[in-house]
C-alpha cells in the first residue's frame, strides 16, 4: 500500500528546534510571497534580468506563478502541511533565484543571496526530514488515517 505524503510517518526523533526552523522557514517564504505580491513588478523586473530568454519573455506569469507558489508553500510548511511537496516546490525557484538573480546582484545585496542560501539549505532538510512530530501532517496522519494508530499528536491532545 501506498501513503501519501500527508499520512506518511514522521520521524518521532525529530528535535523541536527542527520545527521551530521549519516555522520560522515558513513565516520567511510567506513574508517574501507577501512582498512580491505588493510589488510585482520588483519580481517581474528580476525574472526579466535572469538572462534566460525563456524566462525573460514569460515574466508576467511567472512573477504571478512564483509569487502565489511561494504563498501557499510558505503557509503550508508554517503549519506543516504537505511540507516535503512545498519544499520540492520551492527548491528549483531558490535554485534560480540563487544563480540567476542574487549571484547578478552580490554587490548591492549580499544579505539576499545569504537569506536565498540559507532559506535554499533548509527547504533541502525539510524535503528529506519532513515536517515534525508537531504539524498538522502528523496530526491528520494520527487522528485520521484509522483512528487506532497512537502517534505523537495524541500525546498533546489527550481526550480523558
Amino acid at each position: 500500500m501506498i501513503e501519501s505524503p500527508v499520512t506518511e510517518k514522521t520521524h518521532i526523533t525529530q528535535p523541536a528546534w527542527l520545527t521551530i526552523l521549519r516555522i520560522i522557514l515558513g513565516i520567511v517564504l510567506f513574508w517574501k510571497a507577501i512582498v512580491f505580491i505588493r510589488d510585482t513588478s520588483l519580481l517581474q523586473t528580476m525574472i526579466e534580468n535572469t538572462g534566460i530568454g525563456l524566462f525573460s519573455k514569460n515574466a508576467n506569469t511567472l512573477s504571478f506563478l512564483v509569487a502565489y507558489l511561494t504563498l501557499l508553500c510558505g503557509l503550508f510548511i508554517l503549519s506543516g502541511l504537505f511540507t516535503r511537496t512545498s519544499s520540492i516546490v520551492q527548491i528549483p525557484i531558490l535554485i534560480v533565484a540563487i544563480f540567476f538573480v542574487n549571484s547578478k546582484n552580490i554587490g548591492q545585496s549580499g544579505f539576499e543571496l545569504f537569506v536565498s542560501v540559507i532559506v535554499l539549505v533548509l527547504l533541502i532538510v525539510f524535503a528529506i526530514k519532513g515536517s515534525g512530530t508537531l504539524s498538522a501532517d502528523e496530526f491528520f496522519r494520527t487522528y485520521y488515517k484509522a483512528g487506532t494508530e497512537d502517534g505523537n499528536t495524541k500525546r498533546f491532545f489527550k481526550q480523558d
